[in-house]
């Protein structure tokens, strides 16, 4: 492009070429792997914490009330500000991008499944109680199918956040992962293999987003959402 520094904007050619190059090394595959361990640790950890206070905090109105305050002052400080008290704690492995990466998935699916437990007509469990229906039988044929659509909506951001997790811990404190070679391109001014590596990141956060839209279709076939294909 004319008039344009390769450093700015690499030719697309450069960045295709760079990211052949870094496909052909054997070292990316770690790296990859990496990031990717760090996700899908960090996501499921978030998942399972998630929905059960999640859960808890929808059923419980009393206990909402008393750690609302809390979470939203969590919720608002700046997540970057936690990963040198991560690094410190934890050291420069996997664990604390483990927990950054859980940390920002934390909060879609536990917003989302507090409002789904919550979402859950009064005048439906009157009628289940009515019918005799035992807890159990509740949760399983009413809350669970209610909340599951919450459960994936939630889902759906946290594994997009769980991915800008561990990319932002390595990026400030890691020695392996794609977000380290975003650091060590920048650091050595390759531009093409900069732009190589954030099309690696593209492309892994979409395939780990298409696992979880997967996941929902087979899973709640039956609502909406899937069937208008949203």
């Amino acid at each position: 492009m004319v008039g344009v520094s390769e450093f700015i904007l690499p030719a697309p050619a450069a960045v295709v070429g760079a990211l052949g190059e870094l496909l052909a090394d054997p070292a990316i595959w770690g790296h990859i792997g990496v990031t990717l361990l760090e996700v899908l640790v960090g996501f499921g950890a978030a998942l399972v914490a998630g929905v059960c206070v999640g859960a808890l905090l929808g059923r419980i109105e009393w206990l909402r009330r008393a750690v609302q305050p809390a979470l939203v002052a969590l919720q608002v400080v700046p997540k970057v500000a936690f990963v040198p008290i991560f690094v410190i704690w934890f050291g420069f492995g996997p664990t604390s991008k483990i927990i950054m990466a859980g940390l920002l998935a934390f909060f879609p699916i536990m917003l989302n499944v507090m409002l789904g437990v919550r979402s859950v007509e009064r005048g439906h469990r009157d009628v289940m109680t009515g019918l005799g229906a035992s807890r159990w039988a509740t949760f399983r044929n009413l809350e669970l199918p209610a909340t599951l659509p919450y459960v994936f909506a939630g889902a759906e951001v946290a594994i997009v956040f769980s991915v800008i997790g561990a990319i932002v811990g390595e990026y400030l404190g890691g020695s392996a992962g794609l977000g380290y070679l975003v650091v060590s391109s920048l650091n050595a001014l390759d531009a093409p293999r900069l732009f190589a590596v954030i099309v690696l990141l593209a492309v892994l956060g979409s395939l780990l987003y298409l696992m979880v839209t997967t996941a929902k279709r087979l899973v709640i076939p039956w609502h909406e959402s899937v069937n208008t294909g949203v």
